[in-house]
Parts: structure tokens; C-alpha cells; sequence
């Protein structure tokens, strides 16, 4: 008589399911499969949140693409424009470049109001004004109703990186301290609760914001700046382990020291998430050398959008890729990469 069987986790290497979307394992799985292969170079190989490429000897260019499916078009914060338009310029800024122009394509559904699409590209435009961007072309599709849920954005941005700086995924050296910007999982918090799913009122505002104005600040304190990374999908865990990853180190976090709204932290225990795994769009890490660690906290803190901006860990030689939090009561605990999809549609 056999005992109960553990079954193999399935892989869904056939057919693309919503967790191939998360910004964890299985995405990175997806594309290190699927897209990497055929597409293979050097920049893409990088890993970064942008493509940097050298068009002259003079200059060099950052350039992103991006897709924007959120669901439900408007939420406490923003909307489904201001996140395409921060989105892209956040991508670009994270390689310490200057965003210049970004370009904008549409999918519309069959049936949509003409208003809401007036509201999102008014959002747009004051998002590209406070982040100081241009949207210079664009294209516009229509898909039979049911096709498209409302409205999709896609974006890509282009901007110039700073003269001498250095910035990339790799760039994580042992003795460097892991800074993040403000408080995390706003955003996706905001988003479930314009769903109707928290089950309880929340005043959770998304912290969509271009974020350019803020790396152009730290970068002028500072030139121990080594990676920059926003943690959109996925959360601060799978961006840390991304960096962990290339950067061939391991990272050690302090749990006391990570910043969560009290009202993030109660919808995460009410329904079972951890606010590591929680999507921002208004946020950054930054992992700089230990002399300048508090210049660069400063820097942020002074700024309107560097509240709760704090020191979380270090980086260390060992385990190489993985990242380990200290927790509130003394042990230690391995902070793993999202498995699945926690949040669906978040962006």
C-alpha cells in the first residue's frame, strides 16, 4: 500500500497562464525560454529595466518598451495613463539616463466610451509634463468588443545616459547598502481595492509617480551609485533576488527596517499576502557604496517623493543570488522570488 504522493508542480511550459505575467519565476522562466533565445544580444542579455545601446562614440541611449493591461482602468492615484507614461520613464531613469521621448500605441475595445479615453490621455499628459518627457508618436488599433477590456497602452521611452555613469543590474559589490525609496505595496493595495476585493474600506493611494527628477538628485549627491531598480511586478523580493542574481551576491535585509504603511500592512494580513511581493510603481532600490549610504537617504528624504525612503540591508559575498531577511524576532528567513501571481492586471 503507497502513502500519499506529492505531485510534480506543473511547469506550464504548453500554454501561457496569468502567473507568466507576474514579474517572478515564471516570467523570467518565459522569456530566458522563449524570447531570449531567438532574440539573443548583448543588451538583452543584460537584464536591465532599459537597453542601453551606443548609437556614436559621443553618446549613449537608454531606451525601454513597456505594456499596460491594469485592470480597473482608474484607481486611487492614477490611472491606466499616468502608469504607461511613469512606467516607461521609470525604466529608462533606472540606467541613470534623462528621459526625453517616450511614444504611446492604443488598443481600444469596440464600444468604449470616448470620455474615458479623453480622461486617460489628459493623465497623460500631465504625467509626461511633470516628468518632463515628450510623447512624440503613437499609434491606434480598434478590437471587437470583448477583445480588449476597456483599453491597453503600450509605451516605449528613450533618453540619454548621464556622461560617466555606470549603472546596471551587475553592478551590486559586497559592503553596499540597499536603499529603497519610500514605502512599499501602495500601489498594488490601491489597485485590489478599486477591484472591490480588500472586503473593507482602505485610503490606500497608488504611488504612481515618474521618479527621474528623484534619480537625477541622488546621482548629483553621489557617484556610488551602482543599480537602480523600480520593484514593479513582483515586489521588492523578486527585484532584490534579480540583483542578487546578476550581480553574482547576496543580500541581507532587516525586516524592522522596511518600510509599510500601516493600512498596506493590514490588508496584507487580512488576506494573506506579504507586502515584499506587493507591485509599486512610485518606488525604487537603489544599492550604493556604505560612505555615501546616508547622503544618498538624505538626498531622497528631502524630496516630496522620498517619504519613509529608507536603509534595509546590505549586500554580502554569501549565498551568492539569494537574499536573506533578518526577521523581527531574531531568526532568519530566505525572501524567495514570486513563484506565481499574486496580483493579477496590477499594471
Amino acid at each position: 500500500m503507497t502513502g500519499p504522493v506529492c505531485p510534480i508542480p506543473l511547469k506550464h511550459s504548453q500554454k501561457i497562464v496569468m502567473g507568466h505575467g507576474s514579474g517572478g519565476k515564471m516570467m523570467h522562466d518565459l522569456i530566458s525560454r522563449t524570447f531570449l533565445p531567438p532574440l539573443d544580444n548583448p543588451v538583452l542579455r543584460a537584464g536591465n529595466d532599459a537597453g542601453v545601446v551606443q548609437p556614436n562614440p559621443c553618446s549613449r541611449l537608454a531606451i525601454s518598451t513597456d505594456c499596460h493591461v491594469v485592470s480597473p482602468l482608474f484607481f486611487p492615484g492614477g490611472d491606466i495613463g499616468r502608469l504607461a507614461v511613469c512606467g516607461t520613464v521609470n525604466d529608462v531613469a533606472m540606467m541613470g539616463a534623462t528621459p526625453q521621448f517616450l511614444t504611446a500605441g492604443f488598443i481600444l475595445e469596440e464600444g468604449l466610451d470616448v470620455t474615458i479615453i479623453e480622461r486617460v490621455v489628459e493623465s497623460m499628459k500631465a504625467a509626461a509634463e511633470e516628468a518632463g518627457v515628450e510623447i512624440v508618436a503613437g499609434d491606434t488599433k480598434v478590437v471587437q468588443k470583448g477583445l480588449a477590456d476597456g483599453l491597453y497602452i503600450t509605451t516605449a521611452g528613450v533618453g540619454t545616459v548621464i556622461p560617466g555613469v555606470e549603472i546596471h543590474g551587475g553592478g551590486a559589490r559586497p559592503g553596499d547598502v540597499v536603499i529603497v525609496s519610500g514605502f512599499i505595496g501602495d500601489h498594488g493595495i490601491a489597485v485590489l481595492g478599486a477591484r472591490g476585493e480588500l472586503g473593507f474600506e482602505s485610503n490606500v493611494q497608488s504611488d504612481v509617480a515618474p521618479l527621474n527628477h528623484v534619480i537625477a538628485a541622488i546621482l548629483n549627491t553621489s557617484d556610488q551609485v551602482r543599480v537602480l531598480r523600480d520593484p514593479t511586478r513582483g515586489g521588492l523580493a523578486s527585484t532584490l533576488n534579480e540583483i542578487a542574481r546578476q550581480s553574482r551576491v547576496g543580500i541581507s535585509l532587516q525586516e524592522m527596517a522596511i518600510p509599510v504603511r500601516p493600512a498596506v500592512a493590514a490588508a496584507c494580513e487580512m488576506l494573506g499576502f506579504d507586502p515584499l511581493y506587493i507591485a509599486n510603481e512610485g518606488k525604487f532600490v537603489a544599492i550604493a557604496g556604505c560612505e555615501d549610504g546616508e547622503k544618498i537617504l538624505t538626498a531622497i528624504r528631502n524630496l516630496p517623493l522620498g517619504e519613509g525612503a529608507a536603509i534595509i540591508g546590505e549586500v554580502t559575498d554569501e549565498p551568492a543570488g539569494r537574499v536573506l531577511m533578518k526577521t523581527a524576532i531574531g531568526g532568519s528567513r530566505v525572501v524567495d522570488v514570486l513563484a506565481g501571481e499574486m496580483l493579477p492586471r496590477i499594471c
